[in-house]
């Protein structure tokens, strides 16, 4: 038998098994835990799996530029680079602001970036480990996006940069966050790990700022399980964003590659002899955050699917807001912005009550019928243990990030839930409250 007759053979039975595994795979209210978030996939991305593993080429290769190409078309965007985490992502994205290669554009030690407490922790990490200066503003509830006349009075003569995330989706208003940026002479770092293919005046978020980043994380629109991506439409930020991502090496040659240059031997950079080899040149404090090739077949297969994942998050949180709606005396409806399109992660409320434990019966209670729940993230970041005796500048009192802190959660409108399963979460929610 050829290989290749005996590698269909294999494919053919690996998606023999998948149907057979899966072919009952059903939640059912009350019975199962409607999860707040979790992987959809099928057949196609165990038959991509298995071939990556018949491949055996462990870091990124075939798969991972298949997966990038898909990346770069559905985003519109030029420069893409997978990494190993939405984390890692925001790393390289706030590291390649202080490259000497920007030269006077670069961010040094004790530049301000402005941010919100009411985020994930990873977001505003990389400010903190690039030795840069956070300043946290308030932000809207409704929106759980930043206020933007709160963002007008963070600026100051040491602001260099903005970094934010989409929150569960939902864009912010990306037209006067840019000319913000632009009239002050500031970078902006769009985090989209919750926001893909959202879109703001029908442009796609990511396309706004200097650099854009997104999650894989099963939690996500789509997954690889761990892994990310950076992406960009400047060359210079995809030169310095892949030195972080490879080593912090200055050499641009694939895996497996050499002498893309064609002049390997003839550099000459820092103190080294002229003629080392630039494989082994180092123009930054980088890394090695780079996803493996069976990460990219999972991935490559995904997002094939992304136009029906978003829809039926969409779909999915059309129905909850219509539901929920008759609940306007007990909690606050998530709301967006009139000229944003969100991709929604998940569907996010607000308790009116101002009893601090109103929340966690709440949640317990969800508990007790099986309804999967989680919190705004960190709340307000700032509380959290990690961030004590760190460096940091609050803009204001962050009232609404306090009670979102206090008062908010979110609810999954993932591809696997249906009307069924929003039903129950609501017919369970309002006799809490009719309680």
């Amino acid at each position: 038998m050829s290989i290749l007759k005996l590698e269909n053979e294999i494919l053919n039975l690996v998606k023999e098994y998948y149907l057979l595994k899966n072919s009952n795979d059903k939640i059912e209210p009350g019975k199962d835990i409607i999860p707040v978030s979790g992987k959809s996939y099928n057949e196609n991305e165990v038959v991509n799996l298995t071939q990556s593993a018949l491949d055996f080429w462990l870091t990124a290769g075939r798969f991972n530029k298949e997966f990038e190409k898909k990346l770069s078309n559905f985003l519109g965007i030029k420069y893409v680079l997978t990494t190993n985490s939405g984390s890692s992502a925001n790393l390289l994205a706030v590291s390649a602001l202080t490259s000497e290669k920007l030269g006077n554009k670069r961010l040094l030690p004790g530049d301000e970036i402005i941010t919100v407490a009411a985020g994930f922790p990873t977001t505003i990490n990389p400010i903190i480990q690039n030795n840069l200066k956070p300043v946290f503003v308030d932000v809207d509830i409704g929106t759980y996006n930043i206020n933007t006349e709160a963002l007008k009075n963070a600026i100051s003569k040491k602001t260099k940069a903005i970094v934010l995330a989409h929150t569960l989706g939902n864009p912010y208003d990306l037209d006067e966050i840019s000319e913000i940026c632009k009239r002050n002479d500031l970078y902006l770092i769009e985090d989209c790990a919750d926001a893909l293919g959202a879109r703001f005046n029908d442009k796609i978020v990511g396309s706004f700022g200097n650099i854009a980043t997104i999650s894989f994380y099963p939690a996500h629109h789509i997954t690889t399980g761990e892994g990310g991506a950076v992406y960009t439409k400047n060359s210079l930020f995809k030169v310095i964003l892949e030195s972080f991502r490879d080593w912090g090496r200055d050499c641009y040659c694939e895996p497996g590659e050499e002498n893309t240059c064609k002049k390997r031997y003839d550099w000459l950079l820092g103190d080294l002899p002229h003629g080392y080899d630039h494989k082994y040149i180092y123009a930054h404090a980088g890394y090695n955050l780079k996803l493996t090739d069976m990460q990219a077949a999972v991935g490559s297969a995904q997002i094939d699917k992304i136009d029906i994942f978003i829809n039926k998050r969409k779909k999915n949180f059309k129905k909850m807001y219509e539901l929920f709606k008759n609940l306007e005396d007990y909690i606050y409806l998530p709301e967006c912005h009139k000229l944003a399109e969100p991709s929604w992660f998940g569907f996010p409320i607000t308790l009116k009550s101002n009893d601090t434990n109103f929340r966690t019966k709440l949640l317990k209670y969800y508990e007790e019928k099986k309804i999967g729940n989680r919190l705004l993230f960190g709340g307000n970041i700032i509380k959290q243990p990690y961030m004590k005796n760190r460096e940091y500048k609050i803009i204001g009192d962050l009232k609404n990030t306090n009670k979102i802190m206090n008062s908010t959660f979110w609810l999954g409108v993932h591809p696997r839930i249906n009307d069924e399963h929003i039903s129950y979460m609501f017919e369970c929610t309002k006799k809490f409250f009719k309680k």
